[in-house]
């Protein structure tokens, strides 16, 4: 078996009402979607970084790809990897490439053993993954009806936790904005916090030491993504457990923020880390330190698949008798805001029951790909085949 031809697809989607958090907009929904085919048909779905990464693919990786056995994945990475990591062009848009081609390599690996891609990594240790909505996101909303409305259809949808964003407001504004999820939802749910970069040290200090009391499970991203240092003075300067991670491209760039215990959980995406194959390096490296990892999530149904096939495998964090979500267990986050792609583009529109969702047991992703919805939010696609 032989690869013939690599595919991509850039798709777009505008949203009726866009929504913000602390560092811009989304009028629309993007994804980049990778399709590798075999010479025997099989074909291989994965999904990457932004737009930029569609053009290193082809021009960079779709030569050392073309011809080559699919099964061969970690010889496969590893060329492709070494091709831009010593010329430090590994992070970004490289790491999105790489995760694109690295998620469809996988599903052919699947599909040409009849496994999924749970039992490829040796076998899911449990069967659900506990999930967390992630919404609540800045818009017009006066007196906050929508947000507490929002809230609270997640309580009543069965989550047992959820997370909104800090950094677009002031921070006296965003503590109240927080406080008024908090009455709205009760004492008994997690609820997370996530700045997306917003702050300098200082400032993340003083929210997180002005939300200690709002019962607040976790401070995501309060700082730039590779500042090491500073992610240690936030942590050793407010009492809030900080997370971070989603875009950390390698291992390499995770390793001293885990070396260095610079966050308490971490949160790679599987569409930026060098995808399923470097992902399950950095969780063992942080399971081994015994930092918890909580996978980043959003995108299409191609990423979900993958992220839950993923956490499906990691082992509880520390090993426990009865594990807890949130606690011992992983929990992985679960987009909420629209995203037609989430839920038209494949077979299964995943959904939670109880704050839980059901590894996928198909071969490889479990995943059929309507491609006809793929061309209809497609507004650029390249090919390179074998000559």
């Amino acid at each position: 078996m032989k690869i013939q031809s690599v595919e991509t697809f850039l798709l777009e989607s505008p949203l009726e009402t866009p929504f913000a958090w602390s560092q811009g907009s989304a009028e629309k929904r993007t994804a980049l979607i990778c399709k590798i085919t075999t010479d025997d048909g099989l074909v291989g779905w994965g999904e990457g970084g932004g737009s930029p990464s569609q053009t290193v693919i082809h021009d960079i990786f779709a030569p050392l790809l073309l011809g080559e056995d699919p099964g061969n994945i970690n010889r496969l990475w590893h060329k492709m990897f070494g091709s831009i990591h010593n010329d430090n062009q590994t992070g970004g848009f490289g790491g999105g490439a790489l995760s694109g081609v690295d998620i469809a390599l996988w599903d052919i690996a699947g599909k040409s053993s009849g496994k999924s891609v749970a039992a490829l990594l040796g076998g899911a240790v449990r069967e659900k993954v506990p999930v967390y909505a992630t919404g609540l996101y800045y818009r017009e909303d006066e007196g906050y009806a929508k947000l507490k409305e929002e809230a609270v259809s997640y309580v009543e949808a069965g989550y047992k936790g959820m997370k909104t964003k800090i950094g677009g407001l002031s921070v006296k504004d965003d503590v109240e904005r927080v406080r008024t999820i908090r009455n709205a939802i009760g004492d008994d749910l997690f609820l997370m916090v996530d700045a997306n970069k917003a702050y300098n040290v200082s400032t993340a200090i003083d929210i997180g030491n002005r939300l200690a009391d709002l019962d607040i499970h976790w401070f995501e991203e309060p700082l730039v993504a590779n500042d090491v240092e500073g992610y240690r003075e936030v942590k050793a300067g407010q009492p809030l457990t900080l997370a971070g991670g989603e875009v950390w491209y390698n291992r390499f760039e995770a390793r001293d923020f885990l070396a260095r215990r610079a966050l308490d959980i971490a949160q790679p995406d599987v569409r930026f880390i060098g995808g399923i194959t470097e992902f399950r390096n950095v969780a063992a490296m942080a399971n081994a330190m015994g930092i918890q990892v909580n996978p980043h999530v959003w995108g299409s149904a191609i990423m979900i698949s993958a992220s839950i096939s993923l956490a499906s495998t990691f082992p509880p964090c520390p090993y426990a008798r009865i594990p807890r979500p949130y606690e011992q267990e992983v929990v992985m986050e679960f987009d909420q805001t629209p995203n037609p792609m989430r839920n038209e583009l494949a077979s299964i529109a995943f959904e939670q029951s109880g704050g839980l969702v059901e590894v996928p047991r198909g071969p490889g992703l479990g995943l059929e790909i309507d491609e006809s919805s793929v061309k209809r939010f497609c507004v650029r696609q390249m090919i390179s085949r074998s000559k």
